[in-house]
């Protein structure tokens, strides 16, 4: 599939606690053989999953099982470690939506796994229909728990429709336009944004517009506190330290490697150097993935993803 990666980008790490924000679709699944992520790992974050088109099959090694469709929430709080994988079904011909992150703060960083599932109602107001995955907005609060106050919301805007937004001052917030386009305006900004274009708006603000053009808009709502702490991300992890990240990715190989504990051997000077993947074997699937920190996928026959080797220069942190 096409994946279009806002966020993060060189001159942004993060808006609020959001980390990450993949924007795929729509795909034609009879092209693109739709959605086969097997099992992988995570750490030190919450996924989030929000389709406009099509379904995808969740699983996760805490056991939970569920369908993300159009206009739900899944919620996947990967804390100390969690493995999962996501599938579109069959019945799914067009696959369209959004996967976002977000980091957990230090304070909730070794949390227990969690899975969480929300069917939000629509809000309808003068040519606006908004679906608010997370915290609040138009008087309407998300029952789904975050470690940080967040906001996420889906809105669907006429075709001209002028609307404004009461916002929390000490947010700031990012418009990712999904179809149409939209001019966004507050007291100190101005701008516009395109299809697949993602805007941002720096705290401060307590009323936003949105000017939506000719056609009809719908655009995903996000924001948050600045978050205030540096994080080290590469991969699926997100730690604390260079530390945090090389223990995860070893935690993880010694899981899923057929041959673990030798994927690394001792170079002619005596150190250690990483194998070749070539010839590191992985399980062959997802079933044999042994017990550990990041758990077992329960009914996941696909054999699981290993980690790409680390870059040779110490992961920096940032945010």
């Amino acid at each position: 599939m096409t994946v279009r990666r806002t966020l993060p980008q060189r001159h942004r790490s993060l808006v609020g606690a959001w980390c990450f924000l993949d924007h795929y679709g729509p795909d034609d699944v009879s092209e693109t053989g739709g959605m086969v992520v097997a099992p992988h790992p995570h750490t030190g974050l919450q996924t989030v999953s929000w389709l406009f088109t099509g379904e995808v099959e969740h699983r996760d090694s805490a056991g939970n099982v569920a369908t993300v469709r159009p206009g739900e929430v899944n919620l996947m709080t990967a804390g100390r470690g969690i493995s999962h994988s996501e599938v579109s079904p069959p019945t799914t011909t067009v696959l369209h939506g959004a996967q976002l992150w977000v980091a957990l703060p230090s304070s909730a960083r070794d949390t227990g796994p969690g899975f969480v599932h929300h069917v939000p109602e629509p809000v309808r107001a003068g040519g606006l229909e908004a679906r608010v995955f997370l915290g609040s907005l138009l008087g309407v609060t998300s029952p789904v728990p975050t470690h940080t106050p967040l906001l996420g919301a889906e809105l669907l805007l006429d075709p001209g429709a002028v609307v404004t937004l009461d916002v929390d001052p000490a947010f700031e917030h990012a418009v990712l336009v999904d179809t149409g386009s939209v001019a966004v305006a507050g007291d100190s900004v101005a701008g516009a944004v395109g299809k697949d274009a993602l805007g941002y708006l720096a705290p401060g603000e307590d009323r936003l517009e949105l000017r939506a053009g000719e056609e009809p808009t719908r655009l995903l709502l996000l924001g948050g506190p600045p978050f205030g702490e540096q994080v080290v991300m590469w991969w699926n992890f997100l730690g604390s330290s260079h530390e945090d990240v090389v223990a995860a990715r070893e935690a993880w190989q010694a899981q899923v490697l057929a041959d673990a504990g030798a994927e690394t051997h001792p170079d002619a000077a005596g150190g250690l150097r990483e194998r070749p993947a070539a010839t590191q074997r992985v399980v062959p699937a997802g079933t044999d993935v042994r017990p550990g920190r990041f758990g077992v996928v329960p009914g996941q026959p696909l054999p699981p993803i290993p980690a790409p080797p680390l870059p040779n220069a110490r992961l920096r942190a940032r945010g």
